[in-house]
């Protein structure tokens, strides 16, 4: 393992929230453009729960959809917007360009981006990769940074003793 990453067993979905809600506690605050996390993991693995932890963490409030068919949900949160993508009943990499992704790539703004892989080179790059994974008693959680934000964020949260118990390799 190296600085770049960080692997987690999540028990349970509870596991799945204290990592989203952490995550949020550690984006680094004087972000200058647009940050962009994609969530990997298959139907069910807790992408879209664990997006609204962190989004829930971040201030949103009232109810947070999942954009399984909607394609994209905008959260306004001060001087900061969410943008969450779910990509999945999407056919080609062609089809997200009429998403209008590359018009929300403001400063303040966090991408979150579930099903990245269909999206291929016409998705902004990430600054952060989240794979869930089914494994034995739960879950497996592997955070990957590769841009210089995305290690500044992973430090950051390497801070938070709330993740102890679930980190295989925190320092």
């Amino acid at each position: 393992m190296s600085a770049s990453e960080i692997v987690l067993n999540l028990a349970d979905a509870g596991a799945t929230d204290t990592l989203g809600e952490a995550l949020a506690r550690a984006f680094p605050g004087a972000v200058r453009g647009c940050a962009v996390l994609y969530l990997r993991g298959e139907l069910g693995a807790g992408k879209t729960g664990f997006a609204r932890s962190l989004l829930r963490t971040l201030g949103a409030s009232g109810l947070i959809r999942s954009p399984t068919f909607t394609l994209l949900e905008s959260y306004p949160l001060g001087a900061m917007t969410c943008i969450h993508v779910d990509l999945y009943r999407l056919h080609s990499p062609a089809e997200v360009d009429e998403l209008g992704l590359r018009e929300h790539l403001n400063p303040g703004c966090l991408m979150l981006i579930e099903w990245p892989e269909k999206g291929g080179e016409a998705l902004p790059r990430a600054d952060l990769e989240l794979t869930l994974e089914y494994a034995t008693g739960g879950r497996r959680a592997t955070l990957h940074a590769p841009t210089a934000l995305g290690i500044e964020w992973l430090d950051l949260l390497r801070q938070n003793t709330r993740l102890v118990p679930y980190v295989s390799n925190l320092t």
